[in-house]
């Protein structure tokens, strides 16, 4: 008799999951900038939760199953164009994930003009563009917006001001439109990676000695401390699996510390003065 009921059970279980799946098919994901990294292994695990998956990037997604549109966030309209083909074939788009992201190893007091504002055009702008292209169409039925932002904007990475200063404006972005769309059913969301082993660590911009004058040493410490935290941390799969769950959540986290570590960090901010964080982070990049 127990035997039976158990049997009943997991049939009920899996004749849940199978409608989960099939309702989960007919929705479309728009993954910006799942080509590679963070991005790519997000696109892999909606694919495999059931969801229809869409890329928007310059180079193509790999994966079988996810359609690809072409499209450079920093340019024009080509973002909101992208989105609005999309929407025409789609039968319904449930959610975005915005994953590009570009980093700098440069002083304020040096930095070329034309690179921290293409930095703020990938890192901010972007994804502003993004939701502002994506959310007529999420108002119609709700669905979740994910802005893959970093723990740089809560800890200032060192001489990568920009990049910790776009990533904070991320973070309250996010808590706008949260505060403005949440009416309409949609879940806003910033997930915070750490340290993350992927590809981005050998893209970073890192400016030459003689540009950096007087600082060069401190940046060149500084660069090599923070390739060092990336490529030992956690792994792009390890993220993705956090913003992939936190997606499938009713209501996921305005914030999403990705993994256990960056939680603590968290909470140690919020609790430690400012000049204690202020130490620990000029000891963490060598400075």
């Amino acid at each position: 008799m127990e035997t039976s009921e158990k049997t009943k059970k997991s049939a009920s279980e899996q004749d849940s999951a199978e409608k989960q799946r099939a309702e989960r098919a007919r929705k479309t994901v728009i993954v910006v900038g799942a080509s590679s990294g963070i991005g790519y292994e997000t696109a892999l695990r909606l694919v495999g939760r059931g969801y229809s998956v869409v890329n928007i990037s310059r180079t193509p997604c790999g994966l079988e199953r996810v359609k690809n549109y072409a499209a450079d966030v920093t340019v024009g309209d080509t973002l909101g164009k992208a989105v609005k083909s999309i929407a025409a074939e789609a039968e319904y788009i449930c959610g975005l994930v915005y994953c590009p992201g570009y980093s700098m190893a440069a002083p304020i007091e040096y930095a070329d003009e034309k690179d921290y504002r293409y930095l703020f055009e990938v890192n901010y702008f972007g994804a502003l563009r993004a939701i502002r292209a994506v959310a007529p169409y999420l108002k119609k039925r709700g669905g979740k917006i994910i802005l893959v932002s970093s723990m740089g904007g809560t800890f200032p990475v060192a001489f990568d001001s920009f990049y910790s200063s776009s990533k904070a404006a991320v973070d309250m972005l996010v808590k706008g439109a949260a505060i403005e769309l949440g009416p309409y059913n949609i879940r806003v969301c910033s997930a915070q990676p750490g340290g993350t082993s992927t590809g981005f660590t050998f893209k970073r911009k890192i400016y030459a000695d003689e540009d950096n004058r007087e600082y060069a040493a401190k940046v060149k410490r500084a660069a090599a401390a923070l390739a060092n935290m990336e490529q030992g941390g956690m792994s792009a799969g390890e993220v993705a699996n956090s913003i992939a769950d936190a997606f499938c959540e009713k209501n996921p986290p305005l914030l999403l510390q990705c993994g256990g570590w960056n939680k603590f960090y968290a909470v140690a901010k919020r609790i430690l003065p400012e000049k204690a964080t202020q130490y620990i982070n000029r000891k963490r990049y060598k400075q």
